[in-house]
């Protein structure tokens, strides 16, 4: 097996109504969809892809807990975000507060994807993480399915990381704007003086 577990039964970490707890968060990015955008990572995934590039995800632990309103109002404060990514740890156990958040940021004429390890069948059924009808219906681009490593892809044309990974488009508007490489990467430098790698293979750093 390639995850460690792929149940929807979890004994979630509470989190407070109308808050996300997230891992991090980056405006501007160009490898994590089509355009710039902004990227929010969520804190908690169950897998434990072996290979995954973001292992300091896994734990369900708060790690930072941001409203819902306060996400939105950072994210559209820059001009330059025509998007936002969720991405992770897995966005669909927080599929409720993101469906929130997808709502405000689509009411502005952002356009909205998400990553995640389940799949698109599994997410439409009724074994499904509480919220992911909602989350869904607010996306424009889905890429399903968990990262395996004995499937990676290392190409420059590919936004998927693994061939078992499938691009499902909702909005008709980004059928010809699938372009972004999987195995691209980006260094943010954030005010505290951290630094986010994102992109394929990518690591969570904290400069000296």
């Amino acid at each position: 097996m390639e995850t460690k577990s792929s149940s929807p039964s979890l004994p979630l970490i509470e989190i407070p109504p109308e808050h996300l707890n997230i891992m991090g968060y980056v405006d501007e990015s160009e490898v994590n969809g089509p355009g710039c955008r902004a990227v929010v990572w969520v804190q908690g995934c169950l897998r434990e892809c072996p290979g995954c590039f973001n292992t300091a995800s896994w734990p369900f632990e708060i790690n930072q807990l941001i409203t819902v309103d306060t996400l939105a109002e950072n994210i559209l404060k820059n001009p330059k975000n025509t998007g936002v990514t969720f991405s992770g740890g897995e966005p669909f156990w927080q599929a409720p507060a993101l469906a929130a958040l997808a709502k405000k940021l689509k009411a502005a004429g952002l356009n909205v994807m998400s990553f995640t390890g389940f799949t698109l069948k599994l997410l439409q059924s009724e074994s499904a993480p509480p919220g992911a009808q909602d989350l869904l219906e607010q996306l424009d681009i889905l890429i399903d399915g968990p990262f395996v490593e004995s499937l990676a892809i290392h190409s420059p044309t590919s936004p998927v990381s693994s061939s078992n990974q499938r691009v499902h488009i909702f909005n008709p508007e980004f059928q010809d704007k699938i372009s972004w490489a999987s195995d691209q990467i980006e260094i943010h430098v954030l005010k505290d003086g951290s630094r986010i790698v994102t992109g394929y293979q990518s690591l969570w750093e904290k400069s000296e």
